[in-house]
């Protein structure tokens, strides 16, 4: 299934859409898609109306498509999580997954306006698979156990301030987490749906020209490795966001492409999830 949230920022409508594409309202079984929604069994109560022919269908054309899942608890990433990534920034492939954390109020809409802070020389793009977890895990026995806790999966762009991230006393968060930084979306597309998430084509242009052509596939730490692991350090909750990485083709790697400016547009797709594109502003 995709569930989508539809409507102005802060007042988002829940929707599913079926195989062919028709949107169902959700709000007969939920105010919104959130943590205590992917907790409490709303994906199987979608599914079950879906298939009943229990939901009505609803217009969502022209509608602003709001993040996938209402602000989560926390948005935890992984740095340098595909080898030709962390070729490009000349840095060596981690032993064990990276990991920082970026504010949960950066996640906005998939074709929501990104906002280049103010004094910044270096905005860069990052397409990534986002995980979302759907219930708790806590010290995970072993990466098997992990596809019991993933409600889907969306794609995210892991905007980043370069200059902030590496200039500014090394403290990743910083280079992370200015407003807007996290389009999120345009679905949540449950697992069975996704099939192998290690299986996934994923692309990213910048004013039409190509910047980014990778594959899950070449992760470093697959996953449900992620997932596992990070379930050793923190407690993952219903609603949690996580960034896998984002392979080679950054601005800030060895080429020649231009850090974002006001007016360029991202346009980022991974196979099965759907496309996003926004376009940049000024803070």
């Amino acid at each position: 299934m995709r569930l989508l949230r539809v409507g102005a920022a802060g007042h988002e409508r829940p929707a599913v859409l079926d195989t062919d594409g028709t949107a169902y309202d959700l709000t007969p079984l939920t105010a919104d898609i959130d943590g205590a929604f992917l907790a409490g069994g709303g994906v199987d109560r979608v599914r079950a109306a879906l298939a009943s022919g229990g939901l009505s269908p609803v217009d969502i054309a022209g509608q602003r498509v709001g993040a996938p899942v209402a602000r989560p608890g926390k948005v935890v990433c992984i740095g340098l999580n595909y080898a030709d990534h962390a070729a490009e920034t000349v840095t060596p492939p981690p032993a064990e997954p990276v990991v920082f954390m970026k504010a949960a109020n950066t996640v906005i809409g998939p074709d929501d306006t990104v906002l280049v802070p103010r004094g910044s020389v270096k905005t860069d793009y990052e397409i990534e698979l986002a995980v979302v977890i759907g219930a708790t895990a806590r010290y995970l026995d072993s990466p098997d156990d992990a596809d019991s806790v993933i409600a889907g999966y969306a794609i995210a762009d892991d905007v980043t301030e370069r200059a902030f991230q590496h200039e500014r006393g090394g403290q990743w968060d910083k280079g992370k987490s200015c407003e807007t930084f996290n389009p999120l979306g345009p679905w949540l597309v449950t697992p069975d749906e996704v099939g192998d998430p290690q299986g996934l084509a994923m692309r990213l242009r910048v004013n039409g020209e190509p910047r980014q052509d990778g594959h899950t596939k070449n992760m470093i730490f697959g996953v449900r490795h992620v997932v596992w692991y990070l379930s050793q350090f923190m407690v993952l909750e219903p609603g949690d966001v996580i960034n896998t990485g984002t392979p080679a083709g950054v601005a800030f790697g060895a080429n020649d492409f231009p850090y974002l400016r006001a007016g360029d547009v991202v346009e980022a797709e991974i196979d099965g999830l759907g496309r996003q594109r926004h376009v940049l502003g000024q803070a």
